[in-house]
């Protein structure tokens, strides 16, 4: 399979995908170069951070609208997804973290409750909404690992939802945007099977 950029969005468990990816006999490199981000077969950006934090650094480097433009598959992991969309409510300081606008929606706090906090850390069903190649030989109820504090709403984009006192999206397509709001990398072997799924991708 052809090689896999990851964007240095400034995110942890990079090494965590990229061993996956290996797993899979996949060769990735963590660049912030836009030149080959646009060169890249398929590109994934990774979770685990801030969003305010990751933009201001896609910001610096010039990569919002290298991003946006990519044509070939992309795949958003946690964060990642919700930088896909409009704005976030975390943020620094302000009401929001403007994001790159690929879907128009924008991500939201959960609210904690006294039986389920937040974040919410661990093992969740998936519910599928509809067919996606994304989703090949991955059922309904499958379940995925999360660790989140901020979700997405459920809208046109939405592939699968989770329900976490809230039902939230969980997977997402938006033309080659792709996203998912747990994490692949964590996920044993229906995990696996998404990101072999994403990288069969045309």
């Amino acid at each position: 399979m052809s090689a896999v950029a990851i964007v240095d969005n400034g995110g942890a468990n990079i090494a965590s995908l990229q061993y996956a990816l290996g797993r899979l006999g996949v060769e990735s490199r963590l660049t912030a170069d836009a030149a080959e981000l646009r060169a890249a077969a398929r590109v994934i950006m990774p979770g685990v951070g801030a969003a305010s934090d990751a933009m201001s650094r896609l910001r610096t480097l010039g990569l919002v609208e290298t991003i946006r433009s990519l044509e070939q598959p992309v795949l958003g992991i946690c964060l990642g997804m919700q930088l896909l969309f409009r704005a976030s409510e975390e943020a620094e300081s302000g009401a929001e973290t403007a994001c790159l606008a690929v879907i128009d929606a924008r991500v939201l706090r959960m609210t904690a409750r006294s039986d389920l906090p937040v974040p919410h850390i661990g093992w969740n069903r998936l519910e599928i909404g509809r067919d996606a190649a994304l989703l090949r030989g991955i059922e309904d109820g499958a379940h995925m690992y999360f660790v989140h504090s901020f979700a997405a709403p459920a809208g046109p984009w939405t592939v699968a939802t989770c329900s976490y006192g809230d039902r939230f999206a969980a997977v997402v397509q938006h033309r080659n945007f792709h996203g998912t709001q747990f994490h692949p990398e964590r996920s044993a072997g229906l995990g696996s099977r998404l990101l072999a799924n994403f990288l069969s991708l045309h």
